[in-house]
């Protein structure tokens, strides 16, 4: 199985920003699209309702990690292509027989002070000179001590910059993990599931950083997972925010259990402003 060329086409139109018909959109790759919470549906009028995609990234997390595509236009041209060949379909992604294989497996993860942990049993300390990180392979048998955080960093030049936030997190011992390269995300998760590790999401302070949070980790990680949102933070969405990234984005129909979370979205609202993670840095 495979996603058909009429599908294709229309996620591309999707991740563009259109809107289209939930009628002209029947398909199994949709409807576990829409389960995920990706594709969101919108009423237009009493009976029919149409379909968006609020977070771009989401999708091509989803697209990557499931069908191994990772850039769904040359997937497009490539099944355009009435000349393409077995080789062709491999590079731009296909079904599970032809999938591309990552060369490496694991992530990235920064600390700002020495973080010791264990490693296939060995003891291995967690602190990168300046200006390197240190990415974890072998990530089914890497364990930090229960009682450090997991900071979950969702833009890179904050997780390159660990140092300077330090004054944010003076209280708790923590580990940066990095959300970033994409086509690592589904193994930071697997790591994060089998950990008893509180995690705490460090992310943009806006609708589509949101969304994020509660579609790839708090869905999953439940009541270990929070959303870290510093004390100044009206201040800094007035300071700092950014009016065209509220006029782009929409909240999927997620419930949010967290009080301090529904504070913040009532803020975006209030404001009509997003924040991006690096104002933080400023």
């Amino acid at each position: 199985m495979m996603i058909p060329l009429s599908i294709a086409k229309k996620l591309v139109l999707l991740a563009e920003g259109a809107q289209l018909p939930a009628s002209g959109l029947k398909h199994a790759v949709i409807d576990e699209l829409i389960r995920e919470g990706i594709i969101v549906a919108r009423m237009a009028g009493r009976t029919k309702s149409t379909l968006h995609i609020p977070d771009v990234t989401a999708l091509s997390n989803y697209l990557y990690n499931t069908w191994s595509i990772a850039d769904l236009q040359l997937y497009v041209q490539t099944l355009e292509n009435a000349d393409a060949t077995r080789g062709d379909l491999i590079a731009a992604g296909n079904d599970s027989k032809a999938a591309m294989r990552r060369t490496f497996k694991g992530f990235l993860v920064n600390s700002y002070k020495p973080i010791a942990c264990m490693l296939n049993g060995t003891p291995i300390v967690i602190e990168p000179p300046k200006g390197t990180f240190q990415f974890i392979s072998d990530f089914e048998h890497f364990i930090p001590p229960d009682d450090v955080v997991i900071i979950g960093v969702e833009n890179a030049e904050n997780f390159r910059l660990a140092e300077k936030q330090r004054h944010l997190f003076a209280d708790i011992d923590v580990l940066f993990v990095s959300r970033y390269p994409q086509q690592q995300s589904s193994d930071l998760m697997k790591w994060l599931l089998a950990l008893p590790n509180r995690y705490l999401h460090f992310g943009d302070y806006d609708l589509a950083g949101i969304n994020i949070y509660l579609q790839e980790y708090k869905r999953h990680l439940n009541d270990r997972a929070s959303f870290f949102i510093p004390g100044n933070i009206e201040e800094l969405i007035e300071k700092h925010g950014n009016r065209k990234l509220y006029d782009r984005q929409q909240l999927n129909d997620t419930p949010i259990a967290e009080d301090s979370l529904r504070r913040l979205v009532s803020l975006i609202h209030k404001h009509k402003k997003g924040l991006e993670q690096e104002a933080l840095l400023i």
